[in-house]
C-alpha cells in the first residue's frame, strides 16, 4: 500500500508516491503558474498526482502542503498569498477526482512531521522545527502529537514579534515579526537599505541582491554583508530562545534556504539563543534540517499517514 504526497508552492508543485517508510517510489514536478488563476493550478495538481500513480496500484491516503492558513479538519485554503486563494475547498476536489481520502496541512507545520518522523528528529517526542526561507515558519512536536491549535492555525513561529518599536512591516500586516527580521526577504531588504545609505555593498546588481548573495559575501568576509548576517542571527536566537521557553523541546531543528549558508551562520544563531536561555546549562541542541528538497514531500507523507 502506498500514499500520495503533494507539496504545492508558489513556484513549484511536487507530486510524489511514497510507501510508509518514507521511500519515494516515483517523483515528478512542474510549475505552478498561480497567475493562471485556482483552476488551473488544480488541475496540474492532479495532473502531477496522476503521472507518479499507476492505474494498477492503490493509495491508502493523500497528504498535501500548502503555503498558508487553512482549516485541517475541513481542507480548505483559507488564504495563500503566494498563490492568490482564498477560501478554495482542495482536500473535496480531490476527493472528487480520485476517491482517497485527503489531508491538506500547512506546509512548515508539515516539513516539521517529515523531519520528526524520516529525518534529524527521529527519536525526539518534543521538537520544534523552524523553516528559514523567503519567509519564516515552523512546526512543533509535542508529546510525539503535531500542534496545530484549535483552529488550525498553531505554530505561526515566524509571526512572534522581535522588534516591537522600531521593526519593519511584515507580511503579515504587524510589524517586527521573526519573518520580518530575519527571513532571506528580510535579509535582501537590509542589503538594499545597506546600499541605500551608501555603505560600501559589494554586490554588483544592490537592487537585485538577493540573501544568498548576502551570505556568500559574508562567508568571504565583507564588513557590510556579515553585518546584516550577524543581526539576522541575532534575532533568530531571540526567537529560538522564545521557543526553548515555551515549548520546552529536545531538539530545533532549522531548515530553509538561509541555513545553507556556511557554519559559521549556524554557529552564531546557536550563540544569540544561549545567551538568552533562562538556563543555558540545559539548553536543547540547534540542528540543521536533514532532508532537504525532500521534506514537504515526506511531510505531506507523514501527514496522511497520521490523520488516516
Amino acid at each position: 500500500m502506498s500514499y500520495i504526497a503533494v507539496d504545492l508552492g508558489g513556484t513549484n508543485i511536487r507530486a510524489a508516491r511514497c510507501d510508509a517508510d518514507g521511500r519515494i517510489l516515483a517523483r515528478v514536478g512542474c510549475p505552478t503558474r498561480p497567475e493562471e488563476g485556482v483552476e488551473a493550478v488544480i488541475a496540474r495538481i492532479i495532473s502531477a498526482i496522476q503521472e507518479v500513480w499507476p492505474t494498477d496500484e492503490s493509495v491508502e491516503a493523500m497528504g498535501v502542503g500548502v503555503p498558508g492558513p487553512l482549516d485541517p479538519r475541513t481542507g480548505v485554503v483559507l488564504t495563500a498569498p503566494n498563490l492568490g486563494w482564498e477560501n478554495v475547498p482542495l482536500a473535496d476536489r480531490l476527493w472528487e477526482q480520485f476517491r482517497v481520502p485527503c489531508f491538506v496541512g500547512n506546509d512548515a507545520n508539515l516539513a516539521a512531521l517529515g523531519e520528526w518522523q524520516y529525518g534529524a528528529g527521529r527519536g525526539h517526542e518534543h521538537l520544534v522545527y523552524l523553516t528559514i526561507s523567503t519567509g519564516i515558519g515552523g512546526g512543533v512536536i509535542t508529546h510525539g502529537m503535531l500542534l496545530e491549535g484549535a483552529h488550525g492555525l498553531g505554530a505561526e513561529l515566524g509571526h512572534i514579534v522581535v522588534e516591537a518599536r522600531n521593526g519593519p512591516r511584515c507580511g503579515c500586516g504587524q510589524t517586527g515579526c521573526l519573518e520580518a527580521m530575519a527571513s532571506g526577504t528580510a535579509i535582501a531588504r537590509m542589503a538594499r537599505e545597506a546600499w541605500a545609505r551608501g555603505d560600501p555593498v559589494p554586490w554588483p546588481d544592490p537592487p537585485a541582491v538577493t540573501a544568498a548573495d548576502v551570505a556568500e559575501a559574508a562567508t568571504r568576509g565583507d564588513p557590510v554583508a556579515s553585518v546584516i548576517m550577524d543581526r539576522a542571527a541575532f534575532y533568530l536566537g531571540v526567537g529560538i530562545a522564545t521557543f526553548w521557553h515555551i515549548f520546552n523541546p529536545t531538539l530545533i531543528i532549522l531548515g530553509g534556504g538561509v541555513m545553507k549558508t556556511g557554519d559559521w551562520f549556524l554557529e552564531k544563531i546557536r550563540a544569540y539563543a544561549r545567551e538568552r536561555a533562562m538556563t543555558p546549562d540545559y539548553i536543547t541542541p540547534i540542528v540543521r534540517a536533514a532532508l532537504g528538497d525532500d521534506v514537504g514531500l515526506l511531510g505531506a507523507l507523514a501527514y496522511a499517514r497520521m490523520r488516516l
